[in-house]
């Protein structure tokens, strides 16, 4: 077993996130206190100590994954791959039991083939490890240290993973209706709306409820990854109490929340279930109240509303005809009023005018592999 020091480290960390969720990443990095902040494209670069690392994993509604950054280096041969990945320190994170598997993807660059770049960042961190440990075989017995590799124009970066299962995964969504909307995204529309502890939420497609117990988690600040676990929390370089202060932390931070509510309505009786049980297991069902109705029939019981849907769309539920009489009717019950505003989510083009009006604003986001625009009314 490696003789890790426990100490204060300052640690180089990647986010990868859907396109669009940068600068939502970015502020929430502020707000957690961590340093160096650089967003790119589909991630963000920032760096902390490992009480960061677990703040992260813990508190971010917005992240896929928190990745420790090795390093990086530019390689265009298998020579220059394996002589990058050599001098890199893993032994200051992966014991001389631990696993390391190796994933990753390469693109727009000289080295293409996965699979070798795969097997030769795997061939030399074994070598690495071998001159620092003094053995000739890892049994690879202990914790896993998944090792994610991403080469984009000749850079490499190579990245050991912390979170395990993706942190979207909050635990409390157990089954999922045929066009589920990721938990991150739901929290992110809920941002971008500008929800506030006080308002009332309203999602007449909620499906298995994602949107609207995001938007309750973010009412009553409760940490999305609050109750469940991360691969990091079997590093033995990482001290258990980490994650105890991190939780205690977030725990603290958690708000009573007496004017919020959240209504939600779906054509859908056995979603509506389901979303009734993700609900009692993400600790928030005494805030939402759900009803089988049609959105044709969508009848706020409040005077004002903020109102966030993912509406079914061609592609995943029905086909285009059936989609633009559903935004129509949309279009006729979301009343143009003082004191609501409405957030749509799709990735039909015409959404707008089979809706019946232009948004006041529009900003594009991905569902997943899909392209979307979330339209928003609030004028």
């Amino acid at each position: 077993m490696a003789a890790f020091c426990f100490f204060s480290m300052k640690i180089d960390f990647v986010i990868p996130c859907l396109l669009g969720m940068e600068s939502l990443i970015t502020n929430e990095l502020k707000t957690f206190g961590a340093e160096n902040i650089n967003a790119e494209n589909g991630r963000v670069l920032f760096s902390g100590d490992e009480n960061m690392l677990a703040r992260v994993n813990i508190c971010s509604r917005f992240a896929e994954r928190v990745q420790i950054l090795v390093g990086s280096f530019k390689a265009t041969s298998f020579e220059e791959l394996f002589e990058g990945a050599k001098a890199l320190e893993w032994e200051n994170w992966i014991g001389s039991e631990d696993a390391f598997p190796v994933k990753g993807y390469s693109i727009n660059s000289a080295l293409f083939s996965t699979r070798d770049c795969q097997s030769i960042i795997k061939k030399a961190v074994v070598e690495r490890l071998k001159s620092k440990y003094h053995i000739e075989w890892f049994e690879e017995t202990g914790p896993v240290h998944q090792i994610q590799f991403a080469i984009n124009k000749d850079i490499v970066s190579l990245l050991i993973d912390t979170s395990g299962k993706g942190l979207h995964k909050r635990g409390y969504r157990l089954d999922a209706n045929s066009a589920p909307i990721k938990e991150t995204l739901a929290a992110a529309m809920c941002d971008l709306s500008k929800l506030r502890p006080y308002h009332k939420l309203y999602d007449p497609f909620c499906g298995s409820g994602t949107i609207l117990i995001e938007g309750a988690l973010m009412a009553r600040n409760i940490a999305p990854g609050v109750n469940r676990n991360f691969s990091a929390e079997r590093f033995d370089v990482i001290p258990r109490k980490v994650w105890s202060e991190e939780r205690e932390r977030a725990k603290s931070l958690e708000r009573v929340c007496n004017d919020f509510e959240a209504f939600g309505s779906d054509i859908d009786p056995e979603s509506i279930e389901i979303a009734k049980m993700n609900a009692h297991r993400a600790g928030v069902d005494d805030l939402i109240k759900f009803t089988v109705a049609d959105v044709k029939d969508f009848a706020p019981s409040t005077d004002r509303g903020t109102l966030i849907c993912n509406p079914p769309y061609g592609e995943r539920m029905m086909d285009l005809t059936e989609c633009e009489k559903l935004y129509s009717a949309m279009g006729k019950v979301f009343e143009k009023k003082h004191g609501w505003s409405y957030t749509v989510i799709s990735p039909d083009e015409e959404f707008e005018t089979a809706f019946g009006r232009k948004a006041d604003k529009r900003r594009k986001l991905y569902n997943g592999m899909i392209k979307c625009c979330v339209y928003f009314y609030f004028k």
